[in-house]
């Protein structure tokens, strides 16, 4: 590995420490103290904390962990070392930062606008964060990695999955800490998703992307690796550039928002000189998506 991919890789543990870092202190400092229950395991910290006094980072730890062994039987190579370092990092930043503050917070939770202010901090911190750690080709674990792992197994799409898990959760919390801090919740749930779109994707709030590489010799290379690391298919086409009068291949490929960065990357490895562009994706139908024959069920 040259000197340059050695700083890129040490740039994206950095970014990795810094987002779990941002993320955590939204959990620590926001929705732990004001008792929002956030999708996925961040929620069920909060309602392990109040219910059971266990604290909120050790808890995600232990959900997180065979999580990510799982998703490594089940998906191999793609949650690699970067998975396992974000979803750590962020459960131990959680408890350093309120074993620090008591997971008291910075305000006074008897009002209920900063319980919506803690709603909009948290969405703000928690969304970027994500937003940073996956840009450096890391998630945080969680959903994430259990709702790919049903979705393998049947029909329903990966965004189905995790937004009927998250809002399970969420909805859990009423019994706990009320009506009031469950939509509270919601909010929260909808700026961070917000924050990851922004930081993620830059623009558009579509389900997934279309990407058109186009590459002389190493579309299969790219190809493979489109298959083995994102579990996607492509269609590789051929055609003739106008400027230079020569044979070029272009490989067409639909991923997931979360797994653009992934492509991108890959992209790069196997074809520095390649050209990309991407474009949203606002309903994508078949298989690793929505199934086809769920909405034809819909549309009788």
């Amino acid at each position: 590995m040259s000197n340059r991919n050695h700083l890129r890789v040490l740039y994206d543990y950095l970014r990795i420490v810094f987002g779990t870092f941002v993320a955590a202190c939204g959990i620590a400092l926001f929705s732990n103290p004001a008792k929002l229950t956030g999708g996925g395991v961040t929620g069920i910290g909060t309602i392990l904390y109040y219910s059971l006094g266990l604290d909120p980072g050790i808890v995600m730890m232990c959900i997180n962990i065979p999580l990510f062994f799982i998703g490594m039987k089940v998906f191999g190579s793609v949650y690699g070392l970067r998975v396992f370092v974000g979803s750590t990092l962020l459960s131990l930043w959680v408890s350093f930062i309120g074993g620090l503050t008591h997971y008291q917070g910075f305000l006074d939770y008897s009002d209920s606008v900063n319980v919506l202010l803690s709603a909009v901090a948290y969405g703000v911190l928690v969304g970027g964060g994500i937003g940073i750690v996956m840009r450096a080709g890391s998630n945080c674990g969680g959903t994430d990695i259990l709702a790919q792992i049903v979705a393998k197994h049947t029909p329903f799409a990966v965004g189905s999955i995790e937004f009927l898990m998250n809002i399970s959760v969420v909805l859990t919390g009423t019994i706990f800490f009320g009506l009031r801090n469950t939509l509270m919740a919601f909010i929260a749930m909808y700026i961070s998703g917000t924050m990851i779109n922004l930081m993620v994707v830059k623009v558009g709030t579509s389900l997934a992307k279309t990407a058109f590489i186009f590459s002389n010799e190493r579309c299969p290379d790219i190809s493979r690796r489109v298959i083995t690391e994102l579990h996607h298919g492509g269609t590789l086409f051929r055609g003739t550039g106008i400027y230079t009068s020569k044979e070029r291949n272009m490989l067409m490929v639909v991923v997931h928002n979360n797994q653009l960065i992934t492509l991108e990357k890959i992209v790069h490895e196997e074809d520095p000189t390649a050209f990309m562009f991407i474009n949203d994706a606002y309903q994508v139908l078949g298989n690793g998506f929505v199934p086809l024959n769920k909405v034809g069920d819909e549309k009788r």
